[in-house]
């Protein structure tokens, strides 16, 4: 089976899985894949935000009823998630729509949101609305990055569209979290 027959067939299923457990890294190669017509736009789009709102809706009910198992306690004993939770108490409705735009607080906030007062009705609305944008941003993302590579080297093996994205998203991932040290250090 070819690289581009495994991506048409389970891509949509990756992008959906990588969404809620890696994040952009994977969304945005789903935008490359639908540049390369593996699959739509919308359906990578659609795919993303849909494994990003579930994710962080079972990370939600994780931290609303396994408050007290000792896994939880340990994660909620962290600096990050001291720092999701005063966010939290300080801007309720946006951290809960920003905190998917956060390094380093990504997962550990929906748990945090969960131990929280905050309804379960208040949560679900503003985190799908908020896991839409993301989905869709992240995803035209990795399109128009596959639209400028295309322009810039021509038409290129998906595989090696593939490794330089991947190499792209690497190097944004750690560029954002040494800027966000030095941020936090000052």
């Amino acid at each position: 089976m070819t690289f581009e027959l495994l991506i048409a067939k389970y891509g949509l299923l990756a992008v959906f899985l990588g969404a809620g457990i890696e994040g952009e890294t994977i969304v945005i190669l789903g935008g490359v894949f639908s540049h390369r017509h593996l699959m739509t736009f919308w359906e990578a789009a659609i795919a993303a935000s849909s494994g990003s709102f579930i994710a962080d809706q079972l990370f939600f009910f994780t931290g609303r009823h396994a408050r007290r198992w000792p896994r939880i306690q340990k994660i909620a004993g962290r600096p990050a998630f001291q720092r999701a939770t005063q966010l939290l108490e300080r801007h309720p409705a946006s951290f809960i729509f920003a905190f998917r735009f956060i390094y380093g607080l990504r997962t550990i906030s929906p748990v945090a949101i969960g131990m929280s007062d905050v309804p379960t009705a208040k949560f679900m609305a503003v985190n799908a609305a908020a896991a839409v944008i993301w989905g869709t941003v992240f995803t035209a993302i990795g399109y128009l990055f596959g639209q400028g590579i295309e322009q810039i080297f021509g038409h290129l093996p998906l595989h090696r569209h593939v490794l330089i994205a991947i190499a792209t998203a690497v190097a944004l991932v750690i560029a954002c979290a040494l800027t966000y040290r030095k941020v936090r250090a000052a």
